[in-house]
């Protein structure tokens, strides 16, 4: 589970699907998500979902990129998908974070621990 949750990590932007991750783990496709869910408390899918909406915050207060750029970037297909399952997480659209980002002047490492996605 280690592993296929490591390449997650590494390959974010990449298309990934569960056969693909169950290979990289050795197992049956439904038994991966099965153990995975057990194992970290959320399905396959929604950790991914929830990396690459953690790496388009980080672009969102660090870069000055269009929101649409930094949508595909992260691996998202489309910025209706983007924005829905950003606001589901972070609970403000990515536009909304972007403004809040820059109006607030608190030090990277403090807004990185308060504003990590808890879902």
């Amino acid at each position: 589970m280690l592993r296929a949750r490591d390449a997650m990590d590494r390959s974010y932007a990449q298309p990934l699907d569960v056969p693909a991750l169950a290979r990289i783990a050795h197992v049956s496709p439904a038994h991966f998500a099965r153990v995975f869910r057990a194992t970290f408390g959320e399905t396959p899918h929604r950790y991914l979902q929830r990396r690459r909406v953690e790496r388009a915050m980080f672009l969102l207060r660090e870069t000055e990129r269009g929101i649409t750029d930094i949508c595909f970037d992260v691996g998202f297909g489309s910025s209706g998908t983007f924005s829905r399952t950003f606001r589901d997480i972070v609970g403000q659209s990515p536009r909304a974070y972007r403004k809040q980002a820059a109006a607030t002047s608190v030090p990277t490492c403090f807004t990185m621990a308060w504003s990590r996605p808890s879902d």
